[in-house]
């Protein structure tokens, strides 16, 4: 398994500056998002991706296998614990005023 991150960046997320990249090809079944404008799970059957709000504030996850995305705080539009990106969905994500909120997308389930 592997975690591939491309295209260095610098990022301030909550006042903080974070050294991160623009794209990680993740392929494990647990992440962690390190504050990328894109994430791409692919290569295992599942992935726990948990959208981390101390280094991400906006991020588009593109799923080519089934992944539960799970805030570290709060909900998601402040409803759901978590949700299940289906296989080959693509969701937008940004975090706001202590939620992580839905921007676009085009598939997923609600757990």
């Amino acid at each position: 398994m592997a975690i591939v991150k491309s295209i260095p960046s610098r990022r301030i997320i909550n006042g903080n500056a974070i050294n991160t990249s623009e794209i990680s090809i993740v392929s494990e079944t647990s992440y962690k998002s390190t504050g990328e404008y894109l994430i791409i799970v692919k290569g295992v059957p599942y992935c726990n991706l948990t959208l981390d709000s101390n280094s991400s504030d906006h991020v588009v996850v593109k799923a080519m296998c089934n992944v539960n995305v799970i805030p570290d705080k709060g909900r998601i539009d402040e409803e759901w614990d978590e949700i299940t990106l289906d296989k080959y969905s693509c969701v937008e994500f940004m975090h706001a005023g202590g939620s992580w909120y839905v921007l676009s997308s085009d598939g997923l389930k609600q757990s």
